[in-house]
């Protein structure tokens, strides 16, 4: 059986005259923890929204979990195991922490009665419980709605979210950016517990600390393309930021040439 969970070839995605993204070939292997990293507009992205389904791409193949897959939409990845946490967390302020948890895989119970079936509160409430144990995420209230939450305990749950679900692929786009220090170290332990429990994680972020800390490898995306693939334990902060700025240009892979 492959070990590769995720691959790209060439993908790409234009909008109109402008070359978001162009050629990438990216490949994840399973329980690996890689960050992908660059300046604003650089296309990382875009390179997300197009493993996810958010938007199709121009051109280019996407293979998960060993089989090419064309996602049409968001709940199309999340059906095939992908979760992630968007910068805008996608999570519906009125409803409390169980509900968004479970939003669009609501658990029910009498089930044969067919379609008159009534939500499994308890089930739901008990899955959340266990969801936030999991992660160490510690919510006052699980009862308590989005809107009456604090930005990090917002996050957390968006993470939490993620592990309720028992995810091929897990994805975080800049987790910890509005967070303070307690509540970016909370975040950086479930990435960890992730790691120990053989999960892959593409995490983009802008803090070179965290990035060294917690990934394997550093993807460096510039003008819409990848120009480095380097081993987190074989470079320096500075060289990276070499290649996020364009200082370095000349490609660097980590293992073989293969990205």
């Amino acid at each position: 059986m492959s070990d590769v969970i995720l691959q790209t070839r060439g993908l790409t995605k234009h909008y109109g005259g402008v070359h978001a993204l162009e050629g990438a070939d990216f490949t994840l292997m399973k329980g690996e923890h890689v960050a992908i990293m660059g300046d604003n507009g650089a296309g990382k992205s875009t390179f997300v929204r197009q493993i996810t389904g958010v938007e199709q791409p121009t051109r280019g193949e996407i293979h998960f979990d060993g089989a090419r897959v064309a996602f049409k939409g968001p709940l199309d990845a999340r059906e095939a195991g992908i979760e992630a946490v968007f910068q805008t967390l996608a999570l519906a302020d009125h409803l409390d922490v169980p509900d968004n948890l479970f939003l669009g895989r609501e658990r029910t119970k009498w089930n044969w009665l067919g379609p008159f079936r009534r939500l499994d509160y308890r089930a739901m409430h008990a899955d959340t419980i266990a969801a936030l144990e999991k992660t160490g995420v510690k919510i006052p209230s699980i009862r308590n709605t989005i809107q009456n939450m604090s930005g990090g305990q917002r996050q957390c749950v968006a993470i939490a979210r993620t592990a309720t679900f028992h995810s091929k692929l897990t994805i975080m786009d800049e987790p910890t950016a509005a967070l303070g220090v307690q509540e970016t170290a909370q975040v950086e332990n479930i990435i960890r517990t992730l790691k120990s429990q053989g999960e892959p994680l593409i995490l983009i972020s802008h803090n070179m600390r965290q990035v060294m800390d917690l990934c394997d490898r550093i993807v460096v995306f510039r003008r819409g393309r990848i120009c480095a693939n380097l081993r987190a334990a074989d470079v320096t902060g500075e060289e990276v930021v070499a290649y996020i700025t364009g200082a370095l240009t000349q490609p660097k892979y980590a293992v073989d040439g293969v990205l």
